[in-house]
């Protein structure tokens, strides 16, 4: 999955569709993400120890990951990978780095 916790993300399709938001939390055996107030759902609890009250509990559900695009500024792009050398205390390094395609800016 190439979109990791912490990214700015726009919901592409769906009843949310338009929405914007950070990535809370990422499943990547399921495909599927938690995004900052989309795809919120009411959940009816009964009383229990930790919530004597009980009542209606409101949450964000998963989303898909083929559902979001990263937000790079005000624009959406897809995210490619590349590796770059770096020299580090006389040695060469190559690591492997996510980029915007539209951009080209490295993300990581």
């Amino acid at each position: 999955m190439k979109i990791l916790k912490g990214d700015k993300v726009r919901v592409i399709s769906g009843a949310n569709r338009g929405k914007e938001g950070t990535v809370l939390k990422t499943f990547p055996k399921n495909d599927t993400l938690i995004v900052e107030g989309v795809n919120t759902i009411k959940k009816h609890t009964k009383p229990s120890q930790a919530n004597p009250d009980g009542g209606i509990l409101e949450f964000e559900a998963p989303i898909h990951a083929s559902n979001v695009m990263l937000l790079d500024g005000k624009e959406t792009t897809r995210i490619g990978y590349k590796e770059i050398t770096e020299t580090v205390k006389k040695e060469k390094v190559t690591r492997k780095v996510r980029f915007a395609k539209k951009s080209g800016e490295v993300l990581d």
